[in-house]
């Protein structure tokens, strides 16, 4: 299923935040508008009625009556729609009454309330009724109708009313129509233009390759707090690649030249032996060396494959399952094993045990790693010093430590001497012993249990390689 892109979901989103706020807004400016009217309405409605109320006056009779002067009654609220009222007074007796009053329409009390609406003569009313309203054409005090008050109910078609209430929902939702697209607009282009940046360092990202490692990030990445955790990795990602990269050329390209060298001395004393007719023994010799030379190339290919797999496995890519060893006896074993070398170089070797550290790894795996570690202090070491090893447990697992007294690394060697093929002696003759390959194996495979390898090293006095291993290895 293709997904949407990001531009399109965040407009999405925008849209649908902006059509609801729009609905809100116009249901409630709509509620309001239709309330407003209808409380003018209203208003004029209880104007009119005590406009007709007023109507209301005292006869020149010598016994004044109530009368109702029509001809003042003020014209109605809708001109297509007469309106209608009616007046009682305190009595009930009807004074006045509209020509439209429907014979069968009773208002009748309507409880508490004074405006309601009703439909008359096919078409909807809104009535208001005025209760003790005084009569304005008073009588001298103490006469008999001085106190009389007037019931008036008054009635007007809310036609227009309706009509005024609906032009005005069509111009809100109208005008929010209008501000929803402009809105949308402006949206649109604020998110396209925000997200620019991303679309130029996306297509910056796609020019590196082999060739080219620069990123050429846009200034607008650096500078958007979104974008600039995301620029930065990447930047970082390519620099580890570049790395990567370039680490493993010239691994390649060491590893041609240390197999080319065994290559063409077989090949050469092989050619040797068939250019001419030889002995037997000359033939027993010529294979000797032959063979000679073919062990060291099956050495450094198992060191190539050793290298691979413990980085196979430090990545993730292999999975085992480890068993709780003794981590002193692995040094003891690494420590027996290398005896007889320091001897004939007249060197001393000592191991120091302080507690015994039990973890979960492969024995083979860590004697590799110490054997490494020992063969490169004796090789480096003068005749008549000693290398020293010392196991120490601590609250997170284990400390090994290998310390001589050589001629030290020089600090600007330090940061490459577990580099592939990396040798303190560049000549790259045979009698330096080893490929450069057993400190890169070792790195590798105390970075596959989770733990590190740290040098401490000055010219002149000596070296210490110390590794730190975690108790849950597993």
């Amino acid at each position: 299923m293709k997904s949407s892109s990001i531009k399109r979901r965040l407009v999405t989103v925008v849209l649908i935040t902006q059509l609801l706020l729009t609905i809100g807004v116009v249901t409630t400016a709509v509620v309001l508008t239709k309330r407003q009217l209808r409380n003018a309405f209203d208003a004029g409605l209880h104007g009119r009625a005590m406009s007709v109320a007023a109507l209301v006056r005292y006869s020149e009779e010598e016994k004044p009556t109530l009368v109702f002067d029509r001809e003042m009654v003020p014209p109605p609220l809708d001109r297509r729609h007469p309106d209608l009222y009616r007046i009682l007074d305190q009595n009930g007796k009807v004074l006045a009454t509209s020509d439209n009053w429907p014979a069968n329409f009773d208002p009748g009390p309507q409880g508490n309330r004074n405006n309601w609406n009703v439909k008359l003569q096919g078409q909807m009313y809104r009535a208001v009724r005025l209760n003790d309203v005084p009569v304005l054409d008073q009588e001298p005090a103490g006469t008999a109708n001085s106190d009389a008050t007037l019931t008036v109910f008054y009635a007007a078609s809310t036609e227009e009313l309706s009509e005024s209430a609906w032009r005005a929902g069509i111009l809100i939702c109208l005008a929010s129509v209008t501000m929803l697209a402009i809105a949308t607009m402006a949206v649109f282009w604020g998110i396209k233009r925000g997200l620019s940046p991303l679309a130029i360092l996306a297509s910056r990202a796609a020019d590196v390759s082999p060739a080219n490692w620069e990123l050429r990030a846009p200034p607008e990445a650096l500078q958007t707090p979104e974008l600039a955790p995301l620029t930065r990795a990447m930047n970082t990602m390519l620099a580890n690649l570049q790395q990567a990269f370039t680490s493993q050329r010239a691994f390649l390209a060491d590893a041609a030249h240390e197999l080319k060298t065994p290559v063409a001395i077989v090949k050469s004393t092989i050619q040797s032996l068939l250019q001419r007719p030889r002995s037997a023994e000359e033939y027993r010799d010529g294979i000797d060396a032959a063979l000679e030379d073919i062990e060291r190339l099956e050495k450094l290919v198992h060191s190539m494959l050793r290298l691979a797999r413990a980085e196979q496995w430090a990545s993730g890519s292999l999975r085992r399952d480890l068993e709780e060893i003794d981590l002193t006896s692995t040094c003891e074993l690494s420590v027996a094993h290398l005896r007889p070398l320091a001897e004939a170089r007249k060197l001393k070797l000592d191991l120091q045990r302080d507690g015994s550290p039990r973890l979960h790894a492969d024995a083979e795996d860590l004697e590799l790693v110490w054997g490494n570690l020992l063969e490169n202090a004796i090789q480096y070491s003068p005749a008549g010093s000693s290398v020293q090893m010392t196991v120490v447990g601590v609250d997170a697992g284990a400390e090994v430590s290998v310390k001589d007294n050589g001629q030290g690394i020089p600090a600007a060697e330090i940061p490459f001497i577990f580099d592939r093929f990396r040798r303190a002696d560049t000549s790259r003759a045979r009698n330096t012993g080893g490929y450069g390959l057993g400190l890169a194996i070792s790195k590798a495979i105390v970075e596959a249990y989770g733990g590190t390898i740290r040098v401490e090293s000055e010219v002149g006095i000596g070296t210490t390689m110390t590794v730190r291993l975690p108790a849950n290895l597993n």
